[in-house]
C-alpha cells in the first residue's frame, strides 16, 4: 500500500533539486552537532521517509530514493519504509554498497551533490569528496533545501539553561578547562573549537533542554589559552546562568554568529578540529582563514573518566533506579493475566516509579517496551496507535533509563510472562551467561572494548547466532546515554576511535538475541572499570557492577550455562537480592528471594564460600 504522504513530500522535494540543479541529494540523521539523537527541528530525514530511527541517511534522487542504516533498526525500517518507495539500504551487508560507493557508481560526470553542511560532520564530508574527486562532482552545502519546504516545521529549540554545581560535577570549569587546554597544547593547537553538546555541558558544567531525554543546549564553543567564548542562544540564558558563567570567566556570543567569530580570528591561527564532531560546513569557515589541527576532542576522554564525586552519586542512584526496576517486574509477574497490560502501560508504570525517586528529572531515552515479536527489533517504541496487549506467555523487552540529578541510567531485562518455548530458554539462558561472562572480565590495561568483546559474544558464536550490535557503550552523567569513546564491540570499523578501558570509565554490557517475527531477548547491566592487582606482567583491570536487577530464572535452562557462568549467575542474584530487598514491601522481598533462587541450596553454598 502506497504511503501517499511520503511519496508526496519526496516529489515536492524532487521538484526544488531541478530547480536548484541538484542531481543527488543527503538528509542525515544529525543536528548541527552531529548528535545522535536530535530535537524535532532536525527531523528531516524522518518527514521525507518515515523511518523514526535515530541512525540513518537517506539519499534522494530524480528516479529513486534509498535508506541506509544499521543493523539494530533493520526490522523497523522495513516496516517504516512500505510503501513510501524508499529502498533499505541494510548497512554493512553482504552486497550493499556504502553511501559513497553508490553515489561514485549512479553519480555522472559533473554532476551536483547536495547537503545542509551544517549537519554533515567533516569526517563524512571528506568521504563523498574522495570517492567523487575523479567525477568532478560539484558540492552545495550552504543551504538546507530539504528544510525550506517542510511547511509547519518546529521551531528551533531554545529551553532554558541551568547550572550544575560543583557539588554534583565533582569538578570546577576552571579546572576542567586547565585540563583541556594542556592537552590542546600537546596536539600543537593554540585554540580549539568545540561543537560535541554533551562535551559543552562537561566544560561547562551546565546542563540544557534542547533534546528530548538528553540534558544539553545547542551551543559552539572557541577555547584559547587564556580565554573561553561560548556560542548560545541568549533567550535560553536566565540572569542567575549569566552570572555564572561570567564568574566562570566565559563570554557568551549569539549562537548564530559562530561562522563570523570565526572568519573574524587573526589569520593562521591553529585551531583543535575534531572532524567527527564539526560540521562540513563550520570546518571549511574555520579553513579559509586558520590553520586547522585535526584531533579528537581532548573533552571527550576526560569527559569518560567519571571522577570520584560522579561514581558515588552514580553507585546511589543506580541502586534507587534497579529498585524501582525490580517493583516494576514484580508488578508486571503479579499482575499478567489478572489485568489488562500493554506495552504503553507498561512503560508508564515503570516511569511512574522513577518519578517517585526524589533526584529524578527525565527518562534517559524514550522507554523501549516490546512483547513477543516485537522485542526483536532492536530500537521498538509502541504508539497509541499501534502496540501490542501482554498476554500471560512469552516475554516482554523493557530498555529504560532515567535521568537523575546524580546519574543516568540504562538498563534492559527481559520478563517471562508465562510459557515458553525450548529455543526462546536456550537463547534467554545464553544472553544471560554472555552478560556475565562480561561482567566477570579480567584484564590487563591497554585492552580496548575491540579485545573483550569476544568474552560476550563467544557462547552465542559457538551456537550459530550473534547480534547486530555492539556489546556496549559508555553512559554519561547526568547527559547523553550514549557516550565514548570507550565501547565494546568486535568489529574493526575505519575511522571509528577506539580507546583502552581506564579506571572510572562506564560501559554498558548487553548481549542479545533478536529473531525476527519471533522474539527479541536482551539483558543490559552498566559497569564501571576499575584497577585490580598489579604485578610484574603489569597493571590488570576488572569491572564493578552498578545494576542490580534479578535476571529471570524463569527462562533459564542451565543445561546452556557452564560451570563458571552458574557461579556467576547465582553470585548476581545472590547480591541482588541482599542489596535491592531492605527497599522492599515484606511481599515484594519475599517475591525476590524466590525470584533470585536466594534460597537455593547452590546459593547458600556458594555465598559460604564467598565468605569463607
Amino acid at each position: 500500500m502506497e504511503n501517499n504522504v511520503i511519496t508526496q513530500r519526496l516529489e515536492a522535494l524532487r521538484q526544488k533539486l531541478r530547480q536548484e540543479g541538484i542531481d543527488y541529494y543527503l538528509i542525515p540523521t544529525a543536528d548541527f552537532h552531529n548528535s545522535e539523537y536530535v530535537n524535532a527541528y532536525f527531523t528531516v530525514r524522518e518527514h521525507f521517509c518515515g523511518f523514526t530511527g535515530s541512525n540513518g541517511t537517506l539519499v534522494v534522487w530524480q528516479e529513486g530514493a534509498a535508506l541506509w542504516t544499521d543493523g539494530r533498526y533493520f526490522i523497523q525500517a522495513e516496516h517504516e519504509l512500505e510503501g513510501t518507495t524508499v529502498e533499505l539500504m541494510r548497512m554493512q551487508q553482504e552486497g550493499v554498497p556504502t553511501i559513497e560507493d553508490f553515489l561514485k557508481r549512479e553519480m555522472r560526470q559533473g554532476q551536483t551533490l547536495g547537503f545542509d553542511g551544517r549537519v554533515v560532520p567533516v569526517s563524512e564530508g571528506r568521504r563523498y569528496e574522495t570517492a567523487l574527486k575523479d567525477k568532478e562532482i560539484r558540492f552545495a552545502y550552504d543551504r538546507d533545501i530539504a528544510g525550506e519546504i517542510w511547511e509547519d516545521r518546529p521551531p528551533l529549540p531554545a529551553g532554558p539553561v541551568t547550572v550544575l554545581p560543583v557539588e554534583l560535577a565533582g569538578r570546577s570549569t576552571a579546572e576542567k578547562l586547565a585540563d583541556v587546554r594542556i592537552k590542546v597544547a600537546r596536539e600543537g593547537a593554540e585554540s580549539f573549537l568545540l561543537s560535541k553538546l554533551d562535551d559543552l555541558m562537561w566544560l561547562f558544567n551546565i546542563r540544557g533542554c534542547d533534546v528530548e531525554c538528553n540534558p544539553v543546549a545547542l551551543c559552539h564553543a572557541y577555547i584559547t589559552m587564556e580565554e573561553a567564548h561560548l556560542f548560545i542562544q541568549e533567550k535560553a540564558l536566565s540572569d542567575e546562568v549569566k552570572a555564572d558563567l561570567a564568574s566562570k570567566q566565559v563570554t557568551v556570543h549569539p549562537y548564530e554568529s559562530v561562522v563570523d567569530f570565526l572568519k573574524e580570528l587573526p589569520e593562521g591561527a591553529a585551531v583543535l578540529v575534531d572532524c567527527r564532531q564539526v560540521s562540513y560546513a563550520l570546518y571549511k569557515a574555520v579553513s579559509k582563514r586558520q590553520r586547522p589541527v585535526e584531533a579528537s576532542n581532548p573533552t571527550g576522554l576526560l569527559k569518560a573518566v567519571k571522577n570520584p564525586v560522579e561514581l558515588a552519586n552514580m553507585e546511589k542512584i543506580y541502586l534507587k533506579d534497579s529498585v524501582a526496576l525490580t517493583k516494576f517486574i514484580y508488578w508486571v509477574k503479579t499482575n499478567i493475566g489478572k489485568t489488562e497490560i500493554t506495552e504503553i502501560s507498561a512503560a508508564d508504570y515503570l516511569e511512574k516509579l522513577r518519578r517517585a525517586i526524589p533526584e529524578f528529572l527525565d527518562l534517559s531515552f524514550p522507554t523501549i517496551s516490546a512483547y513477543g515479536s516485537n522485542a526483536a527489533m532492536m530500537h521498538y517504541g509502541p504508539t497509541p496507535e499501534n502496540h501490542a496487549v501482554c498476554r500471560p506467555e512469552g516475554m516482554l523487552l523493557v530498555d529504560s533509563g532515567g535521568q537523575y540529578m546524580g546519574g543516568t541510567t540504562d538498563v534492559t531485562r527481559t520478563i517471562v510472562l508465562g510459557p515458553v518455548t525450548g529455543e526462546q530458554k536456550m537463547h534467554y539462558t545464553l544472553v544471560a551467561g554472555a552478560m556475565l561472562q562480561m561482567t566477570a572480565a579480567r584484564w590487563l590495561y591497554g585492552c580496548t572494548g575491540r579485545n573483550l568483546d569476544i568474552l560476550a559474544r563467544s557462547r552465542l558464536w559457538n551456537a550459530g547466532l550473534d547480534y547486530q550490535c555492539g556489546t556496549g557503550h559508555g553512559v554519561g552523567y547526568i547527559l547523553n546515554v550514549h557516550e565514548g569513546p570507550q565501547s565494546l564491540r568486535w568489529q574493526y570499523v575505519k575511522g571509528l576511535e577506539e580507546t583502552p578501558f581506564e579506571e572510572g570509565m562506564d560501559v554498558t554490557n548487553e548481549p542479545g538475541v533478536y529473531v525476527q517475527d519471533s522474539h527479541g531477548i536482551r539483558i543490559e547491566n552498566v559497569m564501571v572499570a576499575k584497577k585490580d592487582v598489579k604485578n610484574e606482567y603489569g597493571q590488570f583491570m576488572h569491572f564493578e557492577t552498578l545494576t542490580w536487577v534479578p535476571i529471570d530464572m524463569d527462562a533459564i535452562d542451565e543445561t546452556y550455562l557452564t560451570e563458571e557462568q552458574r557461579v556467576f549467575l547465582y553470585d548476581y542474584q545472590r547480591q541482588v537480592y541482599e542489596k535491592v530487598s531492605p527497599y522492599l514491601t515484606e511481599e515484594e522481598a519475599w517475591w525476590l528471594r524466590r525470584e533470585t533462587r536466594a534460597d537455593s541450596s547452590f546459593s547458600l553454598k556458594l555465598t559460604s564460600q564467598t565468605e569463607g
